[in-house]
């Protein structure tokens, strides 16, 4: 059974129990502050286990796509080294939302396992929570699990084992739904004499297959309470990898055909042979994991870059080309390897042949960067190793290691990996202490928002989802009930004058932040009050939360309430993000297909949308992309809004929108003749109402990714006006009109260039002794060396080094240093000509001259450049640099 066969008669056989079958979410999750990546089936599930969110079905079944790398999943050094180890695995599982339970969850498992997989009963075991664990008091052993096991396997009960938290009680993390799981185990050495017990050294050569978890409680802050949930639930994941290992009856993971074809492919670029060798083996299987990981990051909208998810990948990337180079590999190569991953896994992910170019571009030129300083890199990391050999210093200094990842882009782990290989360490707190800003960008937990999360969540189940009127009618105004008034955190009842609040209703015309719309304001009446809405947020699920200032009365629970959204402001924002729909279609048209979304700001002023394309925009392309979506604007076509069924949706052409979750019906909005995506925000009536669009700046804001900002309606009138009156005043200025700057500007700098050149020459002529003094006369003869040491009045160090040359050339032979003084800091050379570096040199002698000045020089041994402060040294450092020449001669 190949590995694809596993993964469809796995879906197909939960299918066949009553469930749905869900596509894998994005790893980059949406919504979700806690998580870096999606480690695990359930993430996506996370908010229906919690009540927060509801779907269609109470059963689903997926293969979902996971990344563990980083954060406390951050043993990368061990991926390659065991059979099992990897950044990038996909999660089998079935899920209950409130339906099944225990019962069901273990019978269809074993079921699954037995008559469909065919594995050796006789070779597995299982765990379940043992109970009486200190950190989880009040959780007793789970008994009902054993008995169930106990009926549906014929188990006696020493091949039914109970073990701690750490073991068989599963939690995602931190905060969010968990509870006791059982855990089935496969012997891989043939049929086991004995079964494991809670000592750790009786479980050698069993591997964990399948967890089952039984979801019944859920912690809303870290170490809080355990809360039981509103309906008990079935979590369950399996590796496919290790399933198939199993099922496929080989001993390691990367044995199987999800791994063989791509180590094949990276064997073939290095001219190894898999199989023959030890250390060519891991190099090779952290290839092909870590090509697998890349691939399915870069679909995903993640790039190679120095801040979090995008720290990881290169992390991981940069990692693997090491490797490479470790087994011979010069050129290029991990994008074909990336290349092989896409048509291994293209049938089970089509979004990977979508994406395709941008995943082979992406990869190509990030190595091609690394490539570029690894060389350098490796070199100073070994100087550096010798010399704290020879000193018999065993720990490589935390500013060495920033400097490796800041100026060669070594992340810190190669950095210590490198140094293990070689018997040093190098500790990443040293690391850590000398990159404290770029660790705080790397954060990605938001304690605030998960604070406020948590809130919502709690009166989640009480007020129900909040239904938005804004798609009606002019969409600005309605009336709704007033659910919940929270207060610093606390619910409360009602709210006095000056009061700052946030507020729940069950239904709102105010639009809540999300697609990158920004969050409505406006104002709220009620029978004895009056609030100003600052700003609406969605923080959990599709609870509206309304936030801002009692501005008079009070209001209480329960009232009835008039809204009245800002109208302008609100029609400001419609007519910018349908102009972002029109962008993103004509930036296809005009870059590429390769062209995806990752990020979009959507405002009254302004409009900012993100995307990957690999090199800036050209003035021709931005005219290009600002024709096409003016073009539309004056067609004036009515836009149309349907909901639909999300492969209805699909089939149509409609674009999903980056970083977004969907459900199983999409809002789907097209705007002009093409342009056709899945939002929820609010939108033109058609596309004349967007007025004009003007293309505002263009810039790279990480690698692969650029950013346009533009205007419109309104908006770009002020824009064009300001414009306008810039150019009015540089035209008084210069006294040119708007259409003589530009020719009257270049004749300025011509005039100021020639000027320049003009003073550069008498400058030189008075350094150089025209002014009256004769510098060569300073020249003194030491041992046989003509030396000139002298300061002279120079700030320009383009003028210190034409003074120089000449110098130097009228000298023949000798050893020359100047001293600019004429500026605020004092600019060094010094010059050695070339029959005499042997004997002198110019870099060495000038880093002890520009020490004794309080600065630094640095060059080779016929030149150096350098500079000091202290200028009252200067004597004294000229008649040390005589002396330097004689000591040294």
């Amino acid at each position: 059974m190949k590995a694809a066969e596993v993964r469809r008669a796995f879906l197909e056989f939960w299918k066949s129990k009553g469930h749905e079958i869900v596509a894998s979410s994005s790893l980059v999750p949406a919504n979700d502050p806690t998580l870096l990546f999606t480690n695990a089936g359930m993430v996506q599930f996370k908010d229906v286990f919690t009540g927060v969110e509801h779907r269609p079905y109470k059963r689903a079944t997926t293969s979902q796509k996971c990344v563990r790398a980083g954060g406390k999943h951050n043993d990368l050094d061990e991926v390659g080294k065991t059979p099992r180890h990897h950044t990038f695995f996909e999660m089998l599982g079935n899920f209950s939302f409130g339906d099944y339970f225990k019962e069901d969850a273990i019978a269809n498992a074993w079921e699954l396992l037995t008559k469909v997989y065919n594995i050796d009963q006789s070779r597995m075991c299982v765990t379940i929570f043992g109970g009486n664990d200190p950190e989880l008091p009040g959780v007793n052993a789970d008994d009902e699990a054993r008995a169930i096991w106990k009926r549906v396997t014929g188990f006696s009960d020493d091949r039914i084992i109970g073990l701690g938290k750490k073991d068989n009680f599963w939690m995602m993390g931190d905060t969010g739904p968990m509870g006791p799981c059982t855990e089935i185990h496969y012997f891989m050495d043939g049929v086991p004499t004995a079964w494991p017990t809670t000592d750790p050294a009786t479980w050698k050569g069993w591997l964990e297959i399948w967890n089952l978890v039984f979801m019944q409680y859920e912690r809303r802050v870290k170490d809080g309470e355990l809360f039981p949930l509103p309906a008990p639930s079935i979590d369950t994941g399996a590796g496919l990898e290790r399933v198939t290992s199993v099922v496929q009856g080989v001993a390691s993971n990367y044995d199987t055909d999800l791994f063989t074809g791509i180590l094949e492919t990276a064997a073939k670029l290095a001219g190894k042979t898999y199989g023959q060798d030890p250390e060519t083996d891991t190099s090779l299987r952290v290839i092909a994991d870590h090509a697998r990981c890349s691939t399915f990051l870069i679909a995903d909208g993640v790039t190679p870059d120095k801040a979090g998810s995008n720290y990881v990948l290169r992390r991981i990337f940069r990692r693997a080309v090491r490797h490479g180079k470790m087994l011979g590999i010069e050129q290029p190569f991990m994008h074909d390897v990336c290349a092989k991953v896409i048509s291994e896994m293209a049938e089970a992910y089509p979004d990977l042949l979508t994406r395709q170019k941008t995943i082979v571009q992406t990869a190509l030129e990030e190595e091609k960067r690394f490539r570029a300083t690894i060389d350098r890199g490796l070199g100073l990391l070994e100087d550096e190793l010798a010399r704290l050999k020879k000193a018999s210093i065993t720990e490589v200094p935390g500013k060495t290691q920033f400097l490796l990842h800041d100026t060669y882009g070594f992340p810190q782990d190669l950095t210590e990996i490198i140094a293990l290989e070689r018997g040093f360490t190098a500790p990443s707190k040293a690391f850590d202490e000398e990159m404290k800003k770029a660790q705080a960008l790397s954060k990605f937990a938001g304690s605030d928002q998960v604070a406020i999360s948590a809130d919502i969540k709690s009166l989640a189940n009480d007020v129900g989802a909040t239904k938005f009127l804004g798609y009606e009618g002019r969409g600005t105004h309605g009336d709704g009930v007033l659910k919940a008034i929270l207060v610093e955190g606390k619910r409360v009842d009602s709210a006095a004058e000056g009061t700052q609040v946030q507020l729940v209703f069950d239904q709102t015309p105010f639009y809540a932040e999300s697609g990158g719309q920004i969050g409505d304001t406006g104002e709220i009446v009620t029978p004895g009050g009056k609030v100003t809405v600052l700003d609406t947020k969605k923080p959990a699920g599709d609870v509206f939360v309304l936030i801002g200032e009692v501005i008079s009365g009070s209001v209480k629970v329960g009232e009835k309430v008039t809204f009245t959204v800002d109208d302008d402001r609100r029609e400001r924002i419609r007519a910018n993000h349908s102009a972002t729909h029109l962008l993103n279609h004509a930036l296809h048209t005009v870059l590429g297909d390769h062209v995806a979304q990752k990020g979009s700001l959507v405002s009254p002023e302004r409009l900012r949308f993100d995307f990957s394309h690999g090199a800036p925009m050209t003035e021709e392309q931005k005219r290009r992309v600002e024709d096409l979506v003016n073009t539309e604007i004056r067609r004036n076509l009515d836009s149309t809004i349907e909901t639909l069924p999300i492969e209805a949706a699909r089939k149509k052409g409609a674009v999903a929108m980056f970083g977004e979750k969907y459900g199983d019906t999409v809002r789907v909005v097209s705007i002009g003749h093409d342009s056709i995506e899945f939002c929820g925000g609010t939108h033109v009536r058609r596309a004349g109402d967007i007025g004009l669009f003007k293309i505002v700046s263009e810039a790279g804001v990480a690698q692969g990714v650029r950013r346009l900002e533009a205007v419109t309606g309104a908006g770009a009138l002020e824009y064009l006006r300001k414009l306008e009156d810039e150019l009015h005043e540089a035209g008084a200025r210069i006294k040119a009109g708007p259409f003589e700057i530009a020719a009257r500007v270049e004749k300025m700098l011509v005039d100021a260039k020639a000027q320049a050149a003009e003073i550069g020459k008498l400058k030189q002529k008075i350094a150089s002794g025209g002014g009256g003094r004769d510098l060569l006369s300073e020249a003194v003869t030491i041992k046989g060396i003509r030396v000139l040491a002298a300061a002279i009045d120079v700030d320009d160090a383009k003028v210190l080094r034409d003074t120089a040359d000449q110098l130097r050339d009228k000298l023949g032979s000798g050893v020359l240093l100047l001293a600019g003084t004429g500026g605020a800091e004092i600019k060094l050379i010094a010059m050695v000509t070339k029959d005499l570096v042997d004997k002198v040199q110019a870099g060495k002698m000038l880093g002890e001259i520009a020490a004794m000045l309080g600065g630094r020089a640095g060059g080779k041994p016929d030149m150096a450049q350098g500079g000091g402060k202290d200028a009252t040294a200067i004597p004294a450092a000229l008649d040390a640099a005589r002396a330097w020449v004689e000591s040294h001669a």
